[in-house]
């Protein structure tokens, strides 16, 4: 890492600060002396402008369209690796060979199972509660079960918490979903692969495993997953991966550290983006109705909002979505519908594809657009868009975890604020 400086001055002070060049990106100014110095603070709303950390892990340029995990691009990752070759990538470093992959498949899968007393958490919420909110309840619980098996001065018993989040994440996911629908737990299967697993935990009947009903897991769903799984494993300093940052930089527990992650990830500017592209698809209604409604997102003054089109870090095309559109359509042609939606969707697509507006924009689709539309493809439930989400993304979280526990120098975060309420005044003296 390369370094120069650049010079500010306030109050008849002057400070050299130093300027930081990583790999690749943005040169970053190191302003940590800038308040004990010259006595002021930044102003940078969202965090838009400030680097809170140093990574290895991912790599965005937003206007190229690029997005690299620990420096392979997104395309041949998602061609030619599964999502567990990925997440030991993010986690480890380096892609693994056939041994390491194999003991860390077989890690993973004596970790997938829940503890009895944990499965019976789940009766304490509400049938119809939402899957992310028994996410983030189930698994903050996990602090609860493992804290005598936590050194945190401990690289080992670090890794083995991330193995074991990463391993348990899809059984209480497939949980969730099947109390919110009566229908009894699945034990996880050793002998199924990550996707696999998942979609036999979520759609087996009582009396008949997943196979059993489909005769086979279908490849073309388990592709579409593992490509979904992959192009969401991670993804920079996001709101949610900043938020597990956060937290983990108080020391706390790293199961904790998730659940606010997990927290952070269901709001619609985030993780929900996929679900409000559904519902953005209900209210136009029928293809007649996209002039209409593309005209609306046009006009200024009009709220309503074209979900799952532009990317605020991207700027001419979300790479992921390219590679998303053609699974999209596969997967679509694998299981045809009567679904409207579908048809609504596609048409959608095209009219915006070649609408000038959005050419001139650069408003093409988003990963969210197509990932909403996979899901509903293949019988994913609405609510549980975003609990897939969570699914992926934990890889990316505990790679951030692991990757600032084991900065020697990590401080426990502290953002400054810009103050604009009252000056210090007095109490209001009461009548005698």
């Amino acid at each position: 890492m390369s370094k120069d400086s650049i010079s500010i001055g306030y109050n008849a002070k002057e400070l050299k600060l130093p300027l930081l060049r990583g790999t690749l990106g943005t040169p970053t100014v190191d302003i940590g002396k800038l308040n004990k110095k010259l006595g002021i603070f930044t102003y940078d709303p969202g965090f838009v402008s400030t680097a809170s950390c140093k990574s290895d892990i991912t790599f965005i340029d937003g206007e190229k369209g690029v997005l690299l995990y620990r420096g392979y691009p997104i395309e041949q990752l998602a061609k030619q690796s599964t999502f567990l070759e990925v997440s030991y990538l993010l986690m480890n470093g380096e892609l693994p060979d056939e041994k390491r992959l194999s003991i860390f498949t077989n890690d993973l899968s004596h970790h997938t199972i829940l503890h009895e007393s944990l499965s019976g958490f789940f009766s304490g919420f509400h049938y119809d509660a939402h899957p992310m909110a028994m996410m983030v309840g189930v698994v903050g619980s996990l602090s609860a079960f493992y804290h005598s098996q936590l050194d945190m001065n401990d690289p080992e018993h670090r890794r083995i918490s991330a193995m074991r989040l990463l391993a348990k994440i899809p059984t209480i996911a497939a949980a969730c979903y099947r109390h919110s629908v009566g229908l009894p737990q699945v034990y996880p299967r050793l002998d199924l692969g990550y996707c696999e697993n998942f979609l036999n935990m979520m759609f087996s009947r009582p009396g008949q495993t997943y196979t059993e009903q489909n005769d086979y897991i279908d490849p073309v769903t388990v592709e579409a997953l593992n490509l979904l799984f992959i192009l969401h494993a991670d993804h920079e300093q996001n709101a949610s991966t900043s938020t597990v940052r956060l937290a983990g930089s108080t020391g706390a527990n790293p199961y904790a550290c998730i659940a606010a992650g997990i927290s952070a990830l269901w709001g619609p500017a985030h993780g929900g983006a996929n679900e409000a592209v559904l519902k953005m698809l209900v209210e136009i209604g029928t293809v007649d109705n996209i002039p209409k409604y593309l005209a609306k997102a046009k006009d200024k003054n009009d709220p309503f909002r074209l979900m799952g089109f532009g990317h605020r870090v991207y700027k001419n095309f979300d790479p992921r979505a390219t590679i998303t559109r053609d699974t999209c359509h596969a997967v679509l042609e694998r299981f045809p519908s009567d679904d409207p939606l579908f048809e609504l969707a596609l048409a959608l697509e095209e009219h915006a594809l070649k609408d000038d507006y959005f050419i001139e924009k650069k408003l093409y689709p988003n990963i969210d657009f197509y990932s909403g539309i996979i899901y509903r493809a293949l019988k994913i439930p609405e609510n549980m868009f975003t609990v897939m989400f969570v699914i992926a993304r934990t890889a990316g979280w505990v790679s951030h975890w692991l990757e600032m526990m084991d900065e020697p120098t990590h401080r426990i975060s502290r953002p400054r604020q810009l103050y604009t309420g009252y000056d210090q005044r007095d109490y209001p003296t009461k009548n005698a």
